[in-house]
């Protein structure tokens, strides 16, 4: 960007400022020169690359909301957020393991669309008079504090297993202060049914293993496994006699059995199983990807294709780095 003539010498003498380090009547020259009139536009200077901090994020929030704002930005509700949050977060997610695999660019990135998604719902509570940013962090920080009692107290905790009992505990002192009903104070309520089913799944069986529900051996749960294919064969073939939709509900539900089952193995195995399915899915796009290309540049459609011949194409994917 080329600054109009007028405003040359006021951009030298910002960057002397900055490069320098000097004061100016006793400010930081970043907040003099934050933003610079050039009489065609204003330049703020903290979007031309310098490092922002929390408290910028804020301010931007506050401005894109202010009446002089962004149209689009005053709209937003807590409803209209919500699936924005929802997709910052699962995108997120997605780029944690682009970040394992040695690409850590695109989780900082969306790292920061879930902050500035968090930052957007504080700053509507704070126009509804609901709650501020401030209470947001001071909530989870005296939480984290009081949840740690073996950091920050006098709790003896020398293993991991010791403190996830310990917190489960204290959870179910908080809820009981609180107020809570009875029916509440279950251990699996803190898990959201509104999870995707296999997060939840795998949350549910980690709670109940807590207080010792679970199985003590890796190889009883393949055998629980195994029990869970029978008896879905068994409702496949009731269901293909009778083709009652009460059936087909049973079908339903032995197939809900054995993806639980195989969540449970997750678990044991220190794999969430949530990430290991979206690596799947990813694997299953590259490769029928390279399928689709391989017809295209045959000039062959998958109508025109023997399922043999999508065999033959799908094995040589699979010999594809991925």
């Amino acid at each position: 960007m080329v600054a109009p003539s007028t405003g040359t010498r006021k951009t030298a003498r910002f960057e002397v400022y900055i490069s320098t380090g000097q004061e100016i009547d006793g400010r930081d020259a970043r907040d003099v020169f934050s933003a610079l009139d050039f009489g065609l536009w204003t330049l703020d200077f903290r979007l031309l690359g310098m490092p922002a901090n929390f408290n910028d994020l804020l301010e931007l929030m506050d401005k894109l909301r202010s009446p002089d704002g962004c149209p689009w930005d005053r709209e937003q509700t807590y409803a209209t957020l919500a699936p924005m949050l929802l997709e910052e977060a699962y995108e997120a997610f997605e780029a944690v393991e682009e970040a394992r695999e040695g690409r850590p660019n695109e989780l900082c990135d969306e790292l920061g669309d879930l902050l500035f998604q968090i930052i957007f719902y504080a700053q509507v509570a704070k126009e509804r008079s609901d709650f501020s940013i401030d209470d947001v962090t001071s909530a989870i920080h005296a939480k984290m504090v009081r949840r740690h009692p073996h950091v920050f107290g006098d709790v003896n905790a020398s293993d991991t297993a010791t403190v996830l009992l310990n917190w489960e505990s204290m959870k179910a002192e908080e809820r009981r202060a609180a107020g809570k009903t009875q029916r509440e104070e279950s251990l699996l309520d803190g898990v959201s049914s509104k999870a995707p089913a296999l997060m939840e799944a795998h949350q549910l069986s980690t709670k109940a293993a807590r207080v010792g529900f679970d199985w003590e051996r890796l190889e009883d749960i393949f055998a629980k496994l195994e029990e869970e294919v029978g008896e879905l064969r068994v409702a496949i073939q009731t269901h293909a006699n009778s083709q009652s939709e009460a059936d087909h509900t049973q079908v339903r539900e032995e197939i809900g059995d054995l993806l639980f089952a195989a969540t449970n193995i997750a678990r044991h195995l220190k794999v969430e199983p949530e990430a290991a399915l979206k690596l799947t899915n990813r694997k299953f796009r590259r490769r029928f990807g390279y399928i689709e290309a391989t017809l295209r540049e045959r000039e062959q459609t998958f109508d025109g294709t023997t399922l043999a011949g999508l065999e033959d194409l799908w094995q040589e994917a699979k010999q594809v780095k991925d």
